[in-house]
């Protein structure tokens, strides 16, 4: 099976990372036209690949536009996104540190989870685990909302979130999840430092019950406005990004 990644961020960061199968190269102009920037980029590392590039005006890059995607005239053809097994990440928390996980709870917008999945590539998270069913996956659109950060990171898709929660707990990991409720911790005053499972719900619901019973401690984000909620993508940035600052200030040991 194979893909089109539209999109010049999404498709350089493919190439960089090498994870995928590369088919080919399409770029929108004509042959005279000679790529600058981060398109002579792309080119050049296709042409280390030896893959096929072809430019063409119309044709795949119509279709593309009139799906409402971006492609800034490039899209290249890849294979499947090359999802890992969870125990690749058991094996990563299993090494000790301040390992950083981010589980997420039948996130469905593609646009949401692409965001969120950017911010966690910046914030060096070691891996993303995301369910099966029911729930958005790594899809060309994901990688382009992403600016490509996806295709640096392990991402795991599960059929059962609780018992992959259950698994990071046994290899000592501490499991937090994101929601509001009087039994929450205000951001400010909960330890993010340590090994660490950010586990945030879906754009509707927050956390399923059975995930929110499951899960070591809350964490709710104050607010000060008279909107009490935010995006899905946004709250769970802020939160990845409260624990990076809290690991950065951490005395050496």
């Amino acid at each position: 099976m194979s893909e089109l990644l539209a999109g010049r961020h999404a498709t350089l960061e493919a190439l960089r990372a090498g994870r995928r199968h590369f088919y080919r190269l399409w770029l929108e102009g004509d042959e005279k036209s000679k790529p600058g920037g981060i398109v002579a980029e792309i080119v050049s590392l296709c042409e280390g690949r030896s893959l096929p590039i072809r430019t063409i005006r119309g044709g795949v890059f119509e279709r593309l536009k009139e799906g409402g995607v971006n492609h800034q005239g490039v899209a290249l053809e890849v294979g499947d996104y090359p999802y890992v097994d969870i125990t690749a990440l058991l094996a990563r928390a299993r090494r000790g540190g301040a390992a950083l996980f981010l589980l997420l709870d039948h996130l469905q917008d593609p646009q949401n989870l692409g965001t969120l999945i950017r911010t966690a590539e910046a914030m060096g998270v070691d891996g993303i685990v995301i369910p099966d069913r029911r729930a958005a996956g790594v899809t060309p659109a994901v990688s382009n909302a992403s600016a490509g950060a996806v295709e640096h990171l392990p991402v795991a898709q599960v059929t059962n979130l609780n018992r992959a929660i259950e698994e990071f707990k046994k290899v000592g990991v501490w499991v937090a999840g994101l929601d509001m409720g009087d039994d929450a911790i205000l951001l400010e005053k909960a330890d993010l430092t340590g090994a660490l499972a950010l586990v945030v719900g879906s754009e509707g619901s927050g956390l399923s019950r059975l995930t929110r019973e499951k899960c070591d401690f809350i964490i709710r984000l104050p607010m000060f406005g008279r909107v009490q909620s935010l995006n899905a993508s946004v709250a769970g940035s802020i939160v990845l990004y409260a624990a990076r600052r809290q690991r950065a200030a951490e005395p050496a040991s």
